[in-house]
C-alpha cells in the first residue's frame, strides 16, 4: 500500500474504538497493511457528493441516493472484482444492484443496508406503540394525552420528499404512486403539502445522529424517523425508546463503498475495500449501526458479534419491504421527463424548511 487512506464516511462507519473501545476495525488494519486511515464525516449524500467533487479523498460510504450521481458526474471509478477476494460472499441481492451497477459494470463494494424506522419514545406511548407513520406526519393527540406537535423531528435532506411520499402511496392511493422517487408534478406537489403540515409539528429537522440522539435524551422528542444506529445507542443508555417499521413500510439505503477517480492510494484502498467485507468487521459494524450485513454470513459465523437473531432484529428479511434511497430523475417509468428530478427536490425542501 501507500502508507494512507482517506475515507468519507457515515457516522458509525469506520470506528477505531474512539466511540466504544469495543468497535474498531481499523487498527487491525493499519497494523495488517501500514495504510493509515482518516476519515471524513458526512451527514447528508448530498454532502458526500460535495466532498468527492472537492476531491482529496480515495473511499466514499455512498448511499444510493448519491451513488449513481457521482457515476454520472465521472466522481468514481470502476471496481476490478477480481482484485476483491471476497466478492462471492456478498449477499446475492447486492451483488449486481442498480445503485451502483451500471451497463454491467461495478462501481464499488456493498457495505451495509438498512432501514429508515420510525423510533418512539415508549413512555409516551405507554401500551398502544405506534404503527403508522402518521405521528410524524399529522397532527394528533398522543397516548400520553399531549400533542405531537413541537415532540417529533424529521430528516434534513431532500430525500426525506420520498418518505412523504411512500406514506402517500398507502393513505391516497388515488395519487397513484408507484414509487417514491418517482413523482410526477401532482404527485410531487401532495407530497410537498403533507410535508408543509409537518413543519408544523417539527421541533428540530436532524441531520447529526449524535445530535438526535441528546434530543431524544433530553429535550422530551416523541417519535421520529432515524436510523437503527441512534436506536442502539439510545437503548444502550437506557432511555425508553423503540423503534418499527410502520405498515406503510420504509425507505432505506444499502451503502457501497466507492473508489474516486482520481483516487491518490489505490493499493490502500482495495485492501480496504477487501477487508470491509470480512465477516468479522461486517458482523462488529451490524451490532454498532443496527443495519445489515452485505455479507450474510456474518450473521452467523460466529467471528464477530451479531447473532442471527441480531440480524433478524435488524431487517434482514425486510429486504423486500424497503424501497432504497436512489436519486430521482426526469425520464422515469411514467415516461420521458414525466418525472421531478433531484435539484428541485434540493431547492424545493429548503422552501418547506424554511416555512415556504
Amino acid at each position: 500500500g501507500e502508507g494512507e487512506l482517506s475515507i468519507v464516511a457515515w457516522a458509525g462507519y469506520v470506528e477505531r474504538g474512539e466511540t466504544d473501545p469495543n468497535f474498531d476495525w481499523v487498527t487491525s488494519f493499519e497494523e495488517a497493511t501500514g495504510c493509515m486511515v482518516s476519515v471524513k464525516q458526512a451527514n447528508t449524500s448530498d454532502e458526500m457528493v460535495a466532498l468527492m467533487n472537492e476531491g482529496g479523498f480515495d473511499l466514499v460510504t455512498a448511499s444510493g441516493d448519491a451513488s449513481l450521481r457521482l457515476v454520472a458526474g465521472d466522481r468514481v471509478q470502476p471496481i476490478n472484482i477480481d482484485l476483491i477476494p471476497s466478492w462471492s460472499t456478498i449477499d446475492p441481492r447486492l451483488q449486481n444492484a442498480p445503485w451502483h451497477t451500471v451497463d454491467g459494470v461495478h462501481y464499488g463494494v456493498p457495505y451495509m443496508w438498512g432501514p429508515n424506522v420510525l423510533m418512539y419514545n415508549t413512555e409516551v406511548f405507554k401500551d398502544a406503540p405506534p404503527t403508522s407513520w402518521n405521528v410524524v406526519f399529522e397532527e394528533m393527540t398522543l397516548p400520553d394525552g399531549q400533542s405531537n406537535k413541537g415532540r417529533v423531528q424529521a430528516y434534513d435532506g431532500p430525500i426525506h420528499i420520498a418518505d412523504a411520499a411512500q406514506y402517500l402511496m398507502a393513505t391516497k392511493p388515488e395519487l397513484g404512486i408507484t414509487s417514491p422517487y418517482e413523482l410526477n408534478e401532482d404527485q410531487y406537489k401532495a407530497a410537498l403539502d403533507l410535508l408543509r403540515v409537518q413543519r408544523t409539528l417539527v421541533s428540530r429537522y436532524w441531520h447529526d445522529a449524535f445530535i438526535q440522539i441528546d434530543d431524544f435524551k433530553n429535550e422530551g422528542m416523541a417519535a421520529s424517523g432515524t436510523w437503527p444506529f441512534q436506536v442502539n445507542l439510545l437503548q444502550a443508555d437506557g432511555v425508553p425508546v423503540a423503534s418499527v417499521i410502520p405498515k406503510e413500510g420504509a425507505t432505506g439505503w444499502a451503502d457501497t463503498t466507492m473508489m474516486a477517480t482520481d483516487a491518490a492510494n489505490p493499493n490502500c484502498a482495495y485492501l480496504w475495500m477487501e477487508h470491509s467485507l470480512s465477516s468479522n468487521l461486517q458482523s462488529d459494524l451490524s451490532v454498532w449501526f443496527g443495519a445489515n450485513p452485505s455479507v450474510p454470513a456474518a450473521c452467523t459465523d460466529g467471528r464477530g458479534m451479531q447473532t442471527a437473531e441480531g440480524c433478524t432484529k435488524n431487517g434482514m428479511d425486510d429486504f423486500d419491504k424497503i424501497r432504497f434511497w436512489t436519486t430521482p430523475v426526469s425520464n422515469c417509468s411514467q415516461g420521458e421527463g414525466a418525472c421531478v428530478p433531484y435539484y428541485r427536490w434540493v431547492s424545493d425542501y429548503i422552501g418547506v424548511i424554511g416555512g415556504r
